[in-house]
């Protein structure tokens, strides 16, 4: 992890120059090139009346396929490998996300389409090689964290049990199918990976014992090690699927993480489908849907509460004896950004309840500062804003003022080089990590494609 400004140089110009040269890579040296998003760049930005947000969005939304993506064919099948950034490895959330904001591109450019195949592929390759595993090498070639207390294996970067991990490669198979109706990811290695999800899923409901998983580190950092010998706090069966870690991978306190589990809960019911269509595997398909019955039956019994200040809300973590953790933590998924996942409606009274209360005070990991407002969390550390929670916030507003508020905090918070942080401190954007961090890059550039196609208007206008 990086920390600190960049110094400017001549193509990081400050933030009141009104025409600015693209920080993207020369053109020889992007390392993917799609002319569906080399169009959709010209069409979008033509249509932004600000130019510091024309700017980043340039910038930003193609960051993934500049900087990220090594492409390959493999025994005649595409393989793309997606790394974070300035990490050398692929997160199964990450990469699923990074790619997610091309998906409406992918049938009018062949070669997004192989792009996307490629990451189907090898995902499935990864959950093959260990489903607990969060992180990937391209190959076996070790690690940095090859000494932490758990099944390391040399293909693996880090293995910390992540309930998304297993999720978002769901959500990125289920989405391309519908998007293309082509089923050539779909071949006995995708649907061995499925099955490998839903065991994995099974035994972390941990109905009869603590299941195979454990894991710890030898480290100062409380968050990246877990108590209970490596299995966590106790927990009471109650139909959820135990995380160890959260999507932002810190350990949780209480192993039943409910954005997470809520998450679960629609991939599960996406795989039904999938399976039922185009494998024709009905039983597999019921396996999938009893699983999800039971997960959504422990949300309704456990996942509410009635909070002192904010009414009925839903926990952020519970344990199944009782013990809630009122909070929320910028990686997605996350409270504030279950309709961004499909998870809940927009307008659900719970969810609006818990919305409020997690852009308050009263969350411990928000923050305000003199440069903005936005939740944190654990991983970096108090009065350390994500920009990532600044977009979730306005992809899951209803509101244009709101919208507004959270695009001028990004333009004015990216510290002159052009490229969203993973954190900047609260009263001080010059103070961020993370130079490259192409995930939250490429969804800033999400949110301006959202923008552009329900609220252009708010696009029009300098903020």
């Amino acid at each position: 992890m990086t920390t600190g400004a960049l110094a400017l140089g001549p193509n990081l110009l400050s933030a009141s120059t009104p025409q600015k040269k693209s920080n993207r890579p020369e053109v020889s040296k992007r390392i993917f090139k799609s002319e569906a998003v080399e169009a959709e760049i010209i069409k979008i930005k033509r249509d932004i009346g600000d130019p510091e947000i024309g700017w980043l969005f340039e910038n930003c939304y193609p960051n993934t396929l500049d900087t990220t993506v090594h492409f390959s064919q493999i025994n005649g099948e595409a393989d793309s490998f997606i790394i974070t950034g300035d990490i050398d490895a692929m997160w199964l959330r990450d990469s699923t996300a990074q790619v997610w904001p091309y998906l409406h591109l992918v049938n009018q450019d062949p070669q997004l389409k192989k792009l996307f195949i490629g990451v189907i592929n090898r995902q499935a390759k990864c959950i093959l090689i260990d489903p607990y595993a969060n992180a990937f090498n391209f190959g076996p070639t070790g690690s940095e964290w090859k000494t932490d207390l758990t099944e390391m294996k040399p293909e693996l970067h880090e293995r910390k049990w992540e309930i998304d991990s297993l999720c978002y490669p769901i959500r990125l198979s289920y989405h391309y199918w519908k998007k293309t109706g082509d089923i050539v990811p779909f071949n006995p290695q995708w649907l061995k990976a499925a099955k490998t999800i839903v065991k994995t899923f099974e035994e972390q409901q941990r109905k009869t014992d603590k299941g195979p998983y454990h894991f710890m580190r030898q480290t100062e950092k409380q968050t990246d090690t877990v108590c209970g010998a490596g299995y966590g706090n106790p927990v009471k069966p109650n139909g959820l699927i135990c995380s160890t870690f959260r999507p932002s991978d810190d350990a949780t306190t209480f192993l039943y993480l409910i954005p997470s589990n809520y998450f679960a809960l629609i991939s599960l019911r996406q795989m039904a489908e999938l399976v039922a269509s185009v494998y024709n595997n009905a039983s597999f398909a019921a396996q999938c849907n009893s699983l999800a019955n039971s997960v959504e039956k422990g949300l309704k019994e456990y996942a509410l509460a009635s909070h002192l200040n904010y009414g009925k809300v839903l926990a952020f973590e519970i344990d199944g004896f009782g013990n809630r953790l009122y909070m929320d933590d910028a990686n997605v998924p996350s409270l504030l950004g279950m309709p961004y996942l499909g998870s809940i409606k927009p307008n659900d009274e719970t969810y609006l309840n818990t919305r409020k209360f997690v852009l308050s005070k009263d969350n411990p990991w928000f923050f305000e500062g003199k440069v903005a407002s936005g939740i944190g969390g654990p991983h970096v550390g108090a009065d350390m804003i994500w920009p990532m929670s600044i977009i979730m916030r306005a992809m899951t507003s209803t509101n244009d003022q709101e919208i507004k508020q959270c695009l001028r905090w990004l333009k004015n918070t990216h510290a002159g080089t052009g490229f969203m942080h993973e954190t900047f401190h609260k009263d001080n954007a010059e103070n961020f990590t993370r130079t490259w961090f192409a995930w939250a890059n490429t969804l800033f550039g999400e949110l301006i494609l959202k923008i552009h196609q329900e609220r252009k208007h708010i696009l029009n206008s300098v903020l």
